[in-house]
């Protein structure tokens, strides 16, 4: 199976580097160039591609609103293209609906492991990073902004909502289930999971398949930020 891939960044340079690595690699194609948000929604909408590498900062339209468009009209996986000093825009893209980030300097290999993981809806990358990005999301919770992630003050009523959304969790789920998302939240893996529950990584993937479907999340990254924003999981935690 060959993956098909857009690549949009208003840098040229960093566009057709990206584009080459993956054109010149077996089992992936390039379908699609952006240079913007505006473009890349079109182009992911007319080529329909198994992921879009989506910058952030771009003119006309940024790349958090694209992607926004882009999953709420599309299957189409987004992978975010950052460096960590735009941290506050990635937890923006990821609520947005994005399946995963990456680093603009990252090597070649990484690049398409990465988009593999993505294609295959499993949006949590090297799980040391992701903990990276978690401490920096729980900053923002409770009380995020609706707007590239800035804070506030948790209020008596979200501090309210917060609780309810947590005891919504664990009427849905099993006592298992329960802990595993908690585990997810926190960075790990399904190996680690599965060491941590003396249980086979295949058992630890099917509890995390049952909390996809349960919660009705797109991927991994949306059961992180489910679990924090429920207060399930804090810097505490």
């Amino acid at each position: 199976m060959t993956l098909r891939v857009v690549v949009a960044d208003d840098q040229a340079l960093v566009r057709v580097g990206f584009c080459g690595i993956i054109a010149a690699t077996p089992g992936f194609t390039v379908v699609g160039e952006a240079g913007n948000g505006a473009e890349a929604v079109e182009a992911a909408r007319r080529s329909r591609p198994d992921v879009i590498l989506m910058d952030v900062r771009m003119p006309v339209m940024d790349g958090i609103e694209a992607t926004r468009r882009i999953t709420a009209s599309t299957d189409v996986r987004t992978l975010i293209l950052t460096t960590f000093d735009l941290d506050e825009y990635v937890f923006a893209a990821l609520r947005a609906g994005a399946s995963g980030f990456l680093l603009k300097d990252t090597l070649p290999a990484d690049l398409l492991t990465a988009i593999r993981v993505v294609a295959a809806g499993d949006a949590l990358l090297a799980p040391s990073v992701t903990r990276r990005l978690i401490g920096e999301f729980t900053r923002t919770v409770p009380g995020i902004g609706a707007d590239h992630g800035t804070s506030a003050p948790p209020t008596t009523a979200q501090a309210s909502d917060t609780g309810s959304a947590c005891d919504r969790l664990q009427r849905v789920l099993t006592e298992r289930e329960f802990e595993v998302l908690q585990m997810v939240a926190r960075g790990m893996s399904n190996a680690e999971i599965a060491e941590e529950l003396v249980i086979s990584p295949a058992t630890a993937k099917t509890h995390v398949a049952h909390l996809l479907t349960k919660l009705d999340a797109r991927d991994r990254i949306q059961l992180v930020i489910m679990a924090y924003q429920s207060g399930l999981v804090s810097t505490a935690g």
